[in-house]
């Protein structure tokens, strides 16, 4: 990836901060000197008038608009408008670089996103939002070492998040074959993918980030919940239930055994799989007391 070319070019904020402070001080120094020079042309006016004998200077009648002009100071000389237009347009273009944003951006129908104290209602926001995320297993082709994977999955049909992720996998597909071999797994979201974050980086803690570690475990394709699953899958990726026969495709799902959530400042927040799990049941209790 050519990061250059992905990249603005800025200048250093102290550097802004030296060139908006110099434009400044011009004009003022400029503004400054108009006013000291109309100032002293005013007072040697008054010198040069011929004083009398007994110092005081002689009666001299004026017609009332030549006495208002010779009596009224000059306005001192101002910066041309095209000058200051000028500085104005430089104030601007090299001003520093507003920091970033130390909150949550706010973000028009965001889908009720939680409130970053609500830590369980935002994993589960965050699950029950997004269609894919990465898929961490225990590699089997690679000596133990760690494999990512991007997966399709769902937690319910949408409206009824139940919270546990299901998998549709193929074993000719590395996650499937080790996680039958090490169930072993990590499940990583971001809320980045859903526009909620707005032009922040995905790595700023304010825009939300889930990983659920736990088993990845195979569903018995005969129970109720093989059903539960499949209608979770089907309704949000409708392609799945016309993929291939001959691939084998089965249905998995992951056993969550720890929760890593960052939605904020401050690190991650501590929830526990039963907290996460019955966020709904504790939700509708509050509702009804």
């Amino acid at each position: 990836m050519n990061l250059v070319a992905n990249q603005s070019i800025s200048l250093s904020p102290i550097l802004c901060t030296l060139i908006s402070s110099s434009i400044s001080i011009s004009i003022s120094i400029s503004m400054t000197r108009s006013y000291r020079r109309a100032a002293s042309q005013q007072r040697t006016n008054i010198e040069k008038t011929p004083l009398t004998k007994g110092g005081k200077n002689p009666p001299i009648f004026f017609h009332r608009s030549e006495r208002s002009a010779q009596t009224k100071p000059k306005k001192p000389a101002m910066l041309p408008p095209a000058h200051l237009v000028v500085a104005a347009v430089l104030l601007l273009a090299f001003r520093p670089p507003l920091p970033a944003l130390a909150a949550r951006p706010i973000v028009v129908d965001a889908g009720g996103k939680p409130a970053p104290t609500e830590a369980a209602a935002t994993a589960r926001w965050l699950a029950a939002q997004n269609t894919w995320g990465v898929l961490s297993t225990i590699s089997s082709d690679l000596s133990g070492a760690p494999f990512g994977n991007v997966v399709s999955y769902s937690d319910g049909v949408p409206g009824e998040s139940h919270g546990i992720p299901y998998f549709y996998l193929t074993k000719l597909d590395p996650t499937a074959r080790d996680a039958l071999e090490d169930e072993r797994t990590s499940f990583t979201l971001s809320e980045f993918p859903l526009g909620t974050c707005g032009k922040i980086d995905p790595e700023n803690p304010t825009c939300a980030k889930l990983t659920l570690t736990g088993k990845l475990k195979l569903i018995d394709p005969q129970s109720s919940e093989a059903d539960l699953a499949k209608e979770a899958l089907f309704t949000k990726h409708p392609e799945m239930e016309g993929w291939p026969k001959n691939h084998h495709f089965q249905i998995f799902k992951l056993e969550i055994k720890n929760i890593f959530l960052i939605d904020w400042f401050g690190g991650p927040k501590p929830i526990s799989p039963t907290e996460y799990l019955e966020y709904e049941k504790n939700r509708a209790l509050l509702k009804s007391s």
